[in-house]
């Protein structure tokens, strides 16, 4: 496989190179768009990214809570302190760790679930270009060696300024 970067000075020319990438049969999962700035989805024509991160928190509270009722019973279970003909199994005092257990799950598994879905840490690594940072546009793909030639002079018509590439 070959990884290649095609880095454009204008968003225009970048657009139209996402066009030419789907002509040539390439889907959008198949390219990655690299910018310094911040545009909006879709605005090179790839397809909205779709995320789950509102999951996560909700099954974060779940587990807390479930973590923080266990506590609480298998606590008063274990060491039962009979107070005043109280039961020992009480709501008002398993309240607080509970609570506190649902907001720890709940951040945590954001917290995860925001490193999953952004794909970090990236252990790949991919090839990058300084310029990027200065306001250029990047397009990553990643071909099989027989087509690399073929799209690297796709790209280059569309008007990019450089492609790199790396053979794995």
């Amino acid at each position: 496989m070959t990884k290649m970067l095609a880095v454009f000075k204008e968003e225009e020319k970048a657009a139209k190179a996402t066009e030419e990438l789907e002509k040539a049969g390439h889907t959008n999962e198949n390219f990655d768009i690299l910018t310094g700035s911040p545009y909006p989805e879709g605005a090179f024509g790839e397809a909205e990214p779709k995320h789950h991160l509102y999951v996560y928190p909700l099954v974060g509270a779940f587990v807390g809570f479930s973590m923080g009722l266990l506590l609480t019973i298998a606590t008063q279970s274990a060491w039962p302190l009979v107070v005043g003909g109280k039961p020992i199994l009480s709501i008002p005092a398993m309240m607080i760790p509970m609570y506190e257990g649902t907001m720890l799950g709940a951040i945590l598994f954001t917290i995860a679930g925001i490193l999953f879905e952004s794909r970090l840490p990236n252990l790949k690594g991919g090839l990058y270009d300084p310029r990027i940072t200065e306001g250029y546009v990047g397009i990553t793909i990643e071909v099989a060696k027989k087509d690399a030639g073929e799209l690297q002079k796709l790209l280059e018509k569309a008007g990019a300024e450089e492609v790199l590439r790396r053979e794995s």
